[in-house]
């Protein structure tokens, strides 16, 4: 994967260029952050174990390192992204705590090295012809009977598709689809766990969002989750 000029341009100004967006949500994108990674601790049950080594793919400024930290309980994050600003704010921010952070071609060094994997929003980012490369590297990278948790924006959801609208870095990015996701993923040699649904009601209907893990698998959240698994 090459270096990101364009990522470099909005690093130093990527969390005003984000909450642009999510301002309509009532919600900042930590909030965000951390229900990812709340759900999926949730969904990978019994699996969980803590202390894993954990790569965090297309990190950006790191938003998911704490949390990986903290809910997750992992013991190291590697933060793999193509932007050279973004890596570095990443380090400046979470350097200190376990983290260390990476170009993603450094993944190919070290094969097996991890045994959790996390992607948020970042596949839509690669052009379609180079993700199936992409995914096959995070494949590469975990050990055997390791696990992926593969987020991405549902097309399926309309305000998804307006809100990115507003974002600069992802007007021009191509979705992919949960059945694209899960047939990429399937050929770069995991094993699909399940799909889920989440972030249906903004902040205004906060109330609401108890429910939500029943209906999770309906295609109505605003991003969804293909938990996938490296068989042993």
């Amino acid at each position: 994967m090459p270096t990101s000029p364009a990522f470099d341009a909005y690093a130093a100004r990527y969390d005003a260029a984000l909450n642009r967006g999510l301002r309509f949500t009532g919600e900042g994108k930590e909030y965000f952050a951390e229900a990812r990674v709340r759900w999926t601790r949730r969904v990978l049950g019994a699996a969980h174990v803590s202390g894993w080594r954990s790569l965090d793919f297309g990190c950006g400024t790191g938003t998911a390192t704490p949390f990986l930290q903290q809910i997750l309980e992992a013991d190291k994050i590697t933060g793999a992204d193509p932007s050279n600003e973004s890596r570095e704010l990443a380090a400046e921010k979470f350097g200190g705590l376990g983290a260390e952070f990476c170009h993603p071609n450094d993944l190919s060094g070290n094969p097996g090295a991890f045994d959790f994997a996390y992607c948020n929003g970042v596949f839509h980012h690669i052009p379609p012809a180079e993700r199936a490369a992409a995914a096959a590297s995070i494949f590469k990278a975990l050990k055997p009977g390791g696990w992926f948790a593969f987020w991405e924006n549902n097309g399926w959801n309309p305000i998804t598709r307006m809100l990115m609208r507003l974002v600069p870095f992802d007007r021009d990015a191509i979705l992919l689809w949960p059945h694209e996701s899960r047939r990429m993923l399937r050929a770069a040699g995991f094993s699909i766990q399940r799909t889920d649904y989440l972030f249906i009601f903004p902040g205004s209907l906060k109330f609401l969002r108890p429910i939500e893990d029943r209906v999770s698998k309906l295609p109505l959240g605003a991003q969804y989750l293909v938990l996938a698994r490296k068989c042993a």
